[in-house]
């Protein structure tokens, strides 16, 4: 039996599909599948692939796939606009209203916990209050640690110094500490239980032979072109400059490696990008439907 013929038994057209898995494990290809056997909307779920100045880096659906099916959020986002899951929960919720079937695919398992789960609506972090938490992590992240409420320190890793500084700015920001606004988190846009929810797990050594295969063909397709577009107006501070290839590429443009360098480097932070979410996936996914893979 194949991933599809696994995801489609016994599935009914109106339901919701949630595809999850880790980059270049073919979900968006398997999202295509979906919609033109049964008919939906694929809605993105890739925090990078929201970006209008990265089609190939990011492999977004090309003009030819996005003819074939609807496709919605993908690089509707300007370089330098803020972007968060709440901008995404909310634009999914607009698209939930239009009434048409969403099947849901994408890397960042964050937008998916926040679809199924739901999610606090907690303030924007003033720009002081982001930069006084940038400079502690820096400075002394045991005493950040040592200043979150206890609830909060309770339920934080305090090992992931990016999750400990986003739980000390919003007491800072607040007054209160995370652990109190997650607690008013609303209900979930859309419950599990009315949901297809299906995660990937590619063999590693099959993802890891594809994630390098997949960039040299980004690279034949004008990757480098698409870095040296970034370049004058390059920022390695922006969420949209995480896209996995972009500093390597941006370094060899800028004259710190060279080419084969920079591809080499970009293949290696795919791989380990690919890891870190196949272990959150694990974590966090375990009761998803895993479809068979090569």
């Amino acid at each position: 039996m194949t991933a599809f013929d696994s995801v489609m038994t016994g599935l009914a057209p109106e339901t919701p599909v949630l595809i999850a898995g880790p980059t270049a494990s073919g979900k968006s290809a398997l999202a295509l599948q979906t919609a033109e056997a049964q008919g939906g909307v694929i809605v993105n779920a890739d925090a990078l692939q929201v970006y209008g100045c990265w089609r190939l880096l990011t492999a977004r659906p090309d003009a030819s796939e996005e003819a074939r099916a609807p496709h919605r959020l993908y690089g509707h986002v300007g370089r330098d606009q803020p972007y968060s899951v709440g901008h995404w929960l909310r634009e999914v919720a607009a698209i939930l209203a239009e009434g048409a079937r969403p099947i849901i695919v994408g890397g960042t398992g964050l937008y998916f916990m926040a679809l199924t789960e739901g999610l606090a609506e907690i303030p924007a972090i003033p720009p002081d209050v982001r930069a006084e938490g940038d400079a502690l992590r820096l400075s002394d992240p045991a005493r950040m640690v040592a200043m979150l409420d206890p609830a909060t320190a309770a339920k934080t890793d305090l090992a992931n110094l990016a999750r400990v500084q986003r739980a000390w700015e919003v007491l800072r920001a607040t007054g209160r500490g995370l652990a109190a606004w997650q607690a008013q988190t609303p209900p979930p846009l859309l419950p599990p239980a009315r949901c297809r929810k299906v995660v990937l797990r590619p063999d590693v050594d099959w993802l890891n032979a594809r994630i390098d295969r997949r960039f040299d063909l980004m690279m034949a397709a004008g990757a480098l072109e698409e870095a040296r577009a970034e370049l004058p107006t390059w920022d390695p501070a922006r969420p949209s400059a995480r896209a996995i290839g972009a500093p390597e590429l941006i370094a060899h443009l800028q004259g710190q490696m060279s080419l084969s360098e920079a591809v080499a480097a970009a293949k290696l932070a795919s791989r380990q990008y690919a890891k870190r979410q196949r272990t959150w996936f694990r974590s966090r996914m375990g009761d998803w439907l895993a479809p068979p893979l090569p």
